[in-house]
This record gives C-alpha cells, structure tokens and sequence, in this order.
C-alpha cells in the first residue's frame, strides 16, 4: 500500500475515516493543520477523522542504480545535466531582464531630452510673448489682433499675478498703482530738496585734505582676486563688497570684522546694494542672475530669490527711493524694473534702435529718472513711467564703467576709458571732463557722496573732488596713493557725512582713507 501524497510505503500509515484512503502520518498531519481539508477528496477532514496504524518497521529496498559504482555515476550525471540546463534557462531569463532594462532606461533618457527641450522651447515662448506685449501697442491693427493680445495678457496676468505686502496683487506691467506711488515719492523728494541744507556733521574740505589710509582688509579668495562692487549701508556702517570669486562679503567697519559670506553665484559678482528697510540685500552676477537676500539678527544672509530674467551678465543694480523697487541693467541690451518684495520682473525694457549691451545704471535721486551707461560709450536717460528713452549723451571713449547722481538733482557724472564727464541734466549738456589718468588707465568708478558736496574717482589711484557749480572750478582736494603697484581701483564709496571712504581694488583688497583717531581700527 502506497500513501495517497507520496506514493511510497509509509512509514507511519494513518487511514482517513471519511474516504479510507491511505496517508503518511507526518504528511496528513501537516496538511490538515494548513488546509482543513482531504488532499485527494477536498472534502473537510480533521485529525479526529484520522485512525493511526501500527505496523512493523519497513526496511526500504536500496535503489538498483544506486547499487554500484556506475549507477551512482549515471544519477549524477542526469543531476548534472539538469543543474546546467536550470542555469542556461537562468542564463538567458537575465539576459531578457538587462535588455528590457537597458530599453527602459533609453526610454526614460529620451523622455527627460523631450521635457527639457519642450521647457527651453515654451521659455522662449514666454519670453518671445512678453516682449511682443511690451513692444506691441494695445490699439492693435485689427479686431482679431487686439482681441488675441488681451487673452494672451489675461493668461499671463493669471498666470505671473503674485502676492505682495498686506495682500497686494503685484502683476507684470509697470500699472497706474505703481506709477502713482512713484510720481508721489518724486513730489516728496522734490519738495525735501529745496529746503535741504548741507547736514552741519558733513566731514570739512579742510579735514578731508588729511585723510590717510587707516586700514586694508583682504575680504575675498586670493586665487581669484578682485573686488568688483562696493556699498554701504546708509544707516549702519556696514559695508559689502562683490568679488571676482563669486562672492559677497558683508564688513563691519567698526569692529573690523567679516559678518557674512554670500556664496551661491557661480561667476564674479558685478553690483552689492543694501536696501535700507527689512535687512534686504541685492547681488547681481555675471552669471547672468540676480539674487536677493533677507538678512537676520544674527548677521547671516539666505537667499530669498534667484532671478533669471537676463540672457547676458548683469552689470548693475540700482535701488529706487520708494525702497519698494529695483532695476537691473544687463549686456543682453535690456534692464528689468522689479517689485522689490516678491523678486517679480514688472517690466523689461529693450532698445530697438541699438545692441550695445549696458554695462552701469542708476535712478535719479527723485526716482523717475533712470540712467543707464552703454558698452559703445553712450548714456541714456529714460522716464521710468512710460519706460522711454528721453535722452543721451555721447562723449565718452570706451564702456561707461559707472554713473552717480548728484543729490542736487542737477549733476550727472560718467566715467568711461577717457575719464570722467559731469552733465547738465537741466540743459543735457556736457560742462566738465576730467581725465586723471593717462590714456592706458580707465577710470572705474565716480561716485557723488550724500550730500552732493564731494564727488570720488578711482582708477590706478583715489581722488576726492569739491563740487561746485557749473561755471565755477571742480577743485581736487585730495589725491590718495597709487594703487597700481598692488591693484587698481575698482570701485568707491562715502561712509556717512563723509566721515571716510571706502575703496576695493584688484589685489581683494579693502582700503578704508579717513582722518586717524575717528575710527575704529585706531582706537
């Protein structure tokens, strides 16, 4: 008798009480336990249903094959055969696998090629449109066209409308809102103007003759030397510089110490400006972005916004006198008005009439007024309420490498390869041109101080100019040491009531000129 699941004699026999069929104890025992049921019949069946047989031991024949040498050689040779053709089957279930994978991977890589061209494709769409709806006028030629602008300026408007303070809506398009808040903070400021007097805490010319160098502190990595920009802040006496090295370094003056190191730009940064409200910071880079930054109480700096709206190297910043807003001027030929708070680009303004990239900008300091130098030596003036062009000057020799404007309101001065030029905004002509240096050395930077009473230059050396009136004599009342032995100057500018000045150059350094005994690192 053969058990019913084995098919051989059991060693233990038991007998099902419901159908008599013959099992192995150990068997029928397991498989009541898992299933509750006859492995033959399927009907139920318990262990009580179950009789147990006694019987004498049984002494299993041995094998015939297993009985000599060549037996045993052919049940491992047939054991051999079928391990190779398990592992041929394998063999090839892997290969299958790895080419399926390899398809699937080819597949996914083609898709990401696809999503990213389509991205890069509907980006310069974007683009395309938003310069379309800058440049085309809404009182378009027909029905149709004006009808397919206002549903393109509808998606867009959904599309870009973001929240500013307090729940503002902030859209693309510098809006009547906008350019009431600006002509608001022009009447202001115009209005301060005529009863400002010169602050009696402004540094004499006769203390300025003997201002001497009081400190130089290298700030940036000396594999790629180089400041570049230079700020400070106009109500605390920090100062940031932008370096070669693709950072910006916050300095206090007073203690003499680095605040906080900006990383994040991946090539040199051109312009640092500090916001005078919130502990707001701007960076512009030649990597073609702007990033603005919240400072906190503990003097770090996190980037709150990186802006990508230029094609080209942003070349420089400047903050409007609302402190709502900001403009970036860059070598793709255009510059961008932003809405300081959500980082959003409300316009960007290019100029059909030439391709010379900008290499300087500024506001005037009643906000409605914005310059802008060219890399074919011509200054532009633009109305920043209707975004145009509403004069230029020509003169210069070479890239504009910066621009101030006078808190007068009345004085414009450039420097380019050839100097310095002063400009007349009342009668847009050129009255003054000083030319420091020989014909190899530009003139890098110029920068009028708060007051509007001294005007700085800096190139192979640092000079301090009296302003004065248009027909009268621009007297040079200090000319600080020549810097073209450890670098030339890059950039400059006033601390407060012109107390000292501060000046970055090429060797990454920054030289703090003042009177001994009125500042920190003297005392």
């Amino acid at each position: 008798m053969f058990c019913s699941i084995s098919g051989v004699v059991p060693e233990e026999p038991a007998v099902s009480k419901k159908s008599g069929l013959l099992f192995e104890k150990r068997l029928i025992g397991r498989h009541v336990a898992d299933y509750g049921k006859c492995p033959v019949t399927g009907e139920p069946l318990t262990m009580d249903d179950i009789v147990f047989m006694k019987t004498s031991e049984i002494v299993k024949p041995r094998s015939s094959q297993a009985a000599s040498i060549p037996g045993l050689l052919g049940i491992f040779q047939n054991e051999w055969d079928g391990l190779m053709l398990a592992t041929f089957a394998l063999e090839q279930q892997l290969h299958m696998a790895r080419q399926e994978l390899s398809h699937a991977l080819y597949q996914h890589d083609a898709a990401c090629r696809v999503i990213a061209r389509l991205k890069k494709e509907r980006d310069e769409a974007r683009s395309l449109l938003s310069l379309a709806e800058r440049q085309i006028p809404m009182s378009a030629s027909t029905p149709a066209t004006a009808n397919a602008l206002a549903l393109s300026n509808g998606k867009r408007a959904a599309e870009d409308e973001e929240l500013g303070p307090g729940g503002k809506r902030i859209r693309p398009g510098i809006y009547a809102d906008i350019i009431a808040e600006l002509t608001e903070c022009n009447s202001a400021l115009s209005q301060e103007r005529k009863k400002r007097q010169i602050p009696p805490t402004l540094a004499p010319v006769d203390v300025l003759e003997r201002y001497t160098q009081l400190s130089s502190h290298p700030l940036h990595k000396t594999s790629k030397p180089g400041i570049l920009s230079i700020d400070i802040h106009p109500s605390k006496d920090v100062i940031a510089t932008g370096g070669v090295d693709a950072n910006a370094v916050i300095f206090d003056h007073a203690s003499g110490q680095i605040l906080s190191t900006l990383s994040g730009h991946s090539k040199k940064v051109t312009s640092v400006k500090f916001v005078p409200r919130d502990e707001l910071f701007i960076t512009g880079s030649a990597d073609n972005t702007v990033r603005l930054w919240q400072g906190s109480e503990n003097g770090n700096y996190n980037c709150q916004h990186i802006l990508k709206d230029h094609s080209a190297e942003v070349q420089a910043v400047t903050i409007h006198a609302t402190h709502n807003y900001f403009v970036t001027a860059s070598l793709d030929n255009t510059w961008c008005f932003y809405d300081l708070s959500s980082g959003l680009c409300l316009t960007q303004v290019g100029d059909a009439s030439g391709s010379e990239g900008y290499t300087s900008a500024a506001f005037h300091p009643d906000g409605l007024i914005l310059g802008t130098g060219t890399v074919e030596a011509l200054v532009r003036i633009w109305d920043v309420k209707s975004q145009s062009n509403v004069a230029k000057f020509d003169g210069h020799i070479g890239p504009v490498t910066a621009m101030s404007f006078s808190e007068n309101g009345y004085f414009l001065a450039t420097s380019a390869h050839d100097g310095v030029k002063l400009w007349d905004l009342r009668k847009l002509r050129n009255f003054r041109t000083f030319t420091p240096y020989d014909s190899n050395t530009p003139t890098n930077a110029v920068e009028f101080d708060h007051s509007g009473c001294y005007l700085a230059i800096a190139g192979s050396d640092a000079r301090v100019y009296q302003v004065a009136s248009v027909k009268t004599e621009w007297n040079c009342i200090k000319t600080f040491p020549d810097l073209s032995g450890t670098g030339k100057a890059n950039c400059v500018k006033f601390g407060s009531d012109a107390k000292y000045m501060a000046v970055g150059s090429m060797d990454r350094n920054l030289r703090i000129f003042g009177l001994p005994g009125d500042s920190a690192e003297e005392s």
